[in-house]
């Protein structure tokens, strides 16, 4: 009896993570000052909203979303001590809404989490109403959420860890101190309270996006020459995918064999629920890859390799 309870006791403390957050953190993540045109200098009381941002490259180079800039023209970092530092915009990406700064300074940059479990633990770090840095936790609720209609391209993954507003930009973190995602939207229908379901653009995504603005100013999409539409409610019964609506003549997709009306099912390993997931994965990747897209043509299954043009 004793020695059950020692091998019990043994499997519970290995269930329980030795730290359930790293506050090393903190040091990778600022508040955004943004000063709009029109905007009284900060400390006036009125200056623009307040949000966040999270050190991802060396040199630092900090995301956040490009609507905590809004219509800024240039934009303060306020550090731990209070401390307000100017921060320069190196660039914007309107279809993921993420934007890059280079602040002087040395930030540590969080190791990028591999995708997350479903049910795993994640804490949000953010300048939750402009009040300072705080730490809010929750699990991984859902991952790769590419429909809930915020932007053009997303790669979400859904927390119900607190987050209001001040928190976009904000680091989504795993318990091991890795960057899971960065806090972008809060989902509600009315009013702009957090109600448990927020969504971090994807570590990939922070990652690919970042590091373009940085080296280009831009992101240089890859182009796989066809667009993909829901399919209608008939088909749904069926079939999951989206189906190809318009391949461009002269483009990736007609040279690998892909054609209207074609139902798309995976790319590049990944399922196909929504036109979003297409648009997704395809962003991800850049010229000259090659994917794998696995589609239904009059009901059979076939794949075909699709090399992604400029």
């Amino acid at each position: 009896m004793r020695r059950a309870a020692v091998c019990l006791t043994a499997v519970l403390l290995a269930a329980i993570p030795a730290r359930a957050f790293q506050p090393e953190i903190m040091d990778s993540v600022v508040a955004v000052v943004p000063h709009w045109p029109g905007f009284p200098p900060a400390g006036s009381g009125r200056e623009a909203p307040e949000g966040t941002a999270v050190a991802v490259l060396p040199g630092g180079y900090l995301a956040t979303n490009a609507h905590v800039l809004g219509k800024a023209e240039r934009v303060d970092i306020r550090l731990a001590d209070g401390r307000l530092v100017a921060a320069e915009i190196v660039g914007r990406d309107a279809p993921t809404d993420l934007a890059l700064l280079k602040a002087p300074g040395r930030f540590p940059v969080p190791e990028m989490a591999p995708a997350p479990a479903l049910g795993a633990k994640v804490c949000a770090v953010g300048n939750q109403f402009g009040l300072g840095l705080s730490v809010t936790c929750g699990v991984v609720s859902a991952s790769r959420r590419s429909n809930a209609g915020f932007n053009p391209i997303e790669d979400f993954i859904q927390t119900d860890a607190s987050v209001n507003p001040g928190g976009s930009g904000g680091a989504l973190v795993d318990a091991e101190g890795r960057l899971v995602g960065l806090v972008s939207v809060i989902f509600t229908k009315k009013g702009d309270a957090n109600i448990g379901v927020n969504f971090a653009a994807s570590a990939a995504l922070v990652g690919r996006v970042a590091a373009d603005l940085r080296d280009h100013g831009r992101v240089l999409a890859a182009d796989a020459g066809f667009r993909v539409a829901r399919l209608g409610a008939e088909a749904r019964r069926r079939h999951s995918g989206a189906r190809v609506v318009k391949v461009r003549r002269g483009g990736p997709a007609l040279a690998a064999g892909l054609q209207a009306g074609d139902i798309v099912t995976r790319v590049a390993g990944r399922a196909v629920i929504h036109p979003g997931d297409v648009a997704a994965t395809l962003y991800l990747k850049r010229p000259g890859d090659t994917v794998e897209i696995a589609y239904l043509r009059d009901g059979a299954a076939a794949t075909l390799e699709l090399r992604l043009g400029p």
